[in-house]
């Protein structure tokens, strides 16, 4: 293993449509993906990553290495909220800690997207309930990052319903998506699952490619947003999530195996700017969504799936 592989996933035909949507936002292109495409591709590339994750853990077993994967995303979703609210709490202030601790604990179910497509092309074996391990860590950061607004909150009564607030976060139609598609994809015999299966598999990487423009074109109008904070958001979104994949990869391998491995890293080191952002505005209607959505969405997406996939599997590797 060597740094080539920085170089090759630089030259990813997925990555450089993202870059290419990244572009046209800074030439000022009028250029732009119709918003009822842009979900129906999202809507595709969750059924397919679910249903296939599905259909793979009805054949891969399962037992203590489901379980242990599930309690370990888990933990990650509790610490990782804890450990970016005290980091950036006298920066930015109690409610935006909270959100953006909310925001750093969940996963972005885009960045996962991306990881699987890059373990696929690269024919890396991963277990297919990863995708379950995804999907319940979105729900516990949101839990503490509220937590941790309201017991730092001083001198105002926090009105917002914790049930509600559980509620909204298990029920997103992302994770109820991802969810849905891996129960159908267990439940399928593999008759059936062969009949979907141009659809689940033939076109993912076409879709993924269409799916990163788009995602370039978002980037890059969120971008500006982050001039008005000053410069530690940047760097908090830079750094901190290289580190938290960095130590996983190199302190997981053993236990997850590689592919299991580069999944928990990004899923550590990935924001989510779809899913908390609705939580939190009723979690925390004062928290400014100008400084934690541009965070995870123009700064930590970009780094991770341009420097932070490849890096945590070189380290992986080193292994």
């Amino acid at each position: 293993m060597n740094l080539d592989l920085l170089f090759e996933n630089m030259t990813n035909p997925a990555l450089l449509f993202f870059m290419l949507g990244v572009i046209a936002v800074l030439i000022k292109s009028d250029f732009s993906i119709p918003t009822n495409s842009s979900k129906f591709i999202s809507i595709y590339l969750l059924f397919s990553i679910g249903f296939k994750g599905g259909h793979e853990l009805k054949h891969g077993g399962g037992g203590m290495e489901v379980t242990s994967a599930i309690l370990f995303g888990i933990l990650l979703a509790v610490v990782i909220p804890i450990v970016s609210f005290f980091l950036v709490k006298k920066k930015i202030g109690v409610s935006n800690a909270g959100a953006v601790a909310a925001a750093y604990g969940s996963v972005s179910a885009v960045t996962f997207i991306t990881v699987i497509g890059y373990i696929e092309m690269n024919n890396i074996a991963y277990g297919g309930y990863m995708v379950a391990v995804m999907a319940v860590m979105e729900a516990p950061s949101i839990i503490v990052g509220t937590f941790l607004i309201n017991a730092f909150k001083k001198g105002e009564k926090h009105k917002s319903s914790f049930l509600k607030i559980v509620h909204h976060s298990v029920t997103n139609g992302s994770v109820l998506l991802i969810l849905g598609s891996l129960m159908i994809g267990f439940i399928a015999n593999d008759k059936q699952a062969m009949g979907i299966q141009p659809f689940t598999t033939d076109i993912f990487k076409g879709f993924l490619a269409v799916f990163l423009l788009d995602m370039g074109v978002k980037s890059g109008k969120k971008i500006s947003a982050l001039y008005k904070n000053g410069w530690f958001p940047v760097v908090f979104s830079v750094f901190f999530p290289l580190v938290i994949g960095c130590i996983i990869a190199v302190s997981m391998e053993q236990f997850f195996g590689e592919g299991n491995t580069l999944i928990f890293a990004i899923l550590g080191a990935s924001a989510s700017y779809i899913a908390v952002p609705a939580a939190m505005k009723i979690a925390a209607p004062e928290a400014n969504p100008g400084l934690y959505i541009p965070m995870a969405l123009a700064i930590t997406f970009p780094v991770n799936i341009t420097l932070g996939i490849p890096l945590y599997h070189f380290l992986i590797n080193l292994q």
